[in-house]
């Protein structure tokens, strides 16, 4: 080939290439944070509640171990025990280990929202029930051809998903109502922190 023909090809395929790109014929690769604001993904609001959020919660975990209390409930075991942390886990495995964790609070503070403490429990379930509308907007938190739950996920996966069948009512509230500030300040603020939460 001569050299004027290889630099008039190369220049037509340079051409090509541009003309495909620019009309999108040819997938361009986005960077990821312009594909996670595209599905309405926006965890990264949740690294910290307001404070008026925060009062709520205040609020409503004093009204909560108030009633507790009143119930005298003895518990000898810990749903959540205190090396329960996010960060032991891959990046992959925070979010679903937090919506199933959300999952089981939101479940025993509706129940116990139909009660007298109905008032003091709306702000927050409201605030709750968007953070996991907001989890679930980031699509699916576990990649479907990737790897599957195991070790410790997977145990706390367990763990969360029997916790209504084997844990009495009140025992079942007390934990939920104590690891109430661990979900909103640690592990919330763990995911919505992504590959930095550390």
């Amino acid at each position: 080939m001569k050299p004027d023909m290889a630099g008039g090809c190369t220049l037509a395929l340079v051409l090509m290439a541009v003309v495909l790109t620019r009309t999108g014929a040819v997938p361009v690769p986005r960077p990821l944070r312009a594909l996670v604001d595209a599905r309405g993904c926006h965890m990264a609001q949740f690294k910290s509640l307001s404070p008026k959020e925060l009062q709520a919660f205040r609020r409503a975990k004093d009204a909560l171990e108030e009633s507790l209390l009143l119930k005298d409930s003895s518990c000898s075991s810990r749903l959540f025990p205190r090396p329960w942390s996010l960060r032991q886990l891959q990046e992959w495995e925070r979010p679903v280990a937090l919506q199933a964790e959300l999952a089981l609070t939101l479940k025993v503070l509706r129940a116990v929202a139909d009660t007298a403490l109905g008032d003091v429990l709306d702000q927050p379930l409201h605030t709750l029930r968007h953070i996991r509308s907001q989890l679930q907007a980031c699509g699916p938190a576990q990649p479907t051809a990737g790897p599957r739950p195991r070790g410790r996920l997977q145990h706390w996966l367990h763990r969360l998903q029997e916790a209504p069948r084997k844990e009495p009512p009140g025992c079942l509230e007390a934990s939920v109502t104590f690891n109430l500030f661990r979900l909103l300040t640690r592990d919330l603020k763990c995911v919505a922190s992504g590959h930095l939460c550390a």
